[in-house]
């Protein structure tokens, strides 16, 4: 499974970002699909996830409420809506998935990762 983030940027806090992973490989569309994120000095964390199916949806106390995780199967892309953004929230987020959502929902790992995007929040 390869898969490809982009969308970052800077943005002021209270703003909107989006955030896209494209899945490719074999099996990559049954996968299920998640977001991490690594600020400077901190470990990587878990952010939000998404089944396979689209209706299981799993956050991190940190931005439930503000992020929103969907993806659009035809297209095989994940996307993460990040709304009211916190300077607390600039991190290089990543994307990835594992062959079971556990994995990155208990673990906070993964078995597949994409390369990150920066995103930095102003205050």
């Amino acid at each position: 499974v390869q898969l490809q983030a982009s969308g970052g940027g800077l943005v002021q806090a209270g703003g909107s970002l989006r955030l896209s992973c494209v899945a490719s490989g074999r099996t990559s569309s049954t996968f299920p699909v998640g977001w991490f994120r690594q600020a400077p000095g901190k470990e990587r964390e878990f952010a939000a996830a998404i089944n396979w199916s689209g209706n299981g949806l799993y956050y991190a106390d940190s931005v439930k409420g503000r992020f929103t995780i969907s993806r659009d199967t035809a297209k095989n892309t994940v996307y993460l809506q990040m709304n009211s953004l916190k300077p607390e929230d600039t991190a290089v987020y990543y994307c990835a998935a594992s062959i079971a959502i556990a994995t990155m929902t208990n673990s906070g790992s993964a078995d597949y990762w994409g390369q990150g995007t920066q995103v930095t929040v102003s205050s």
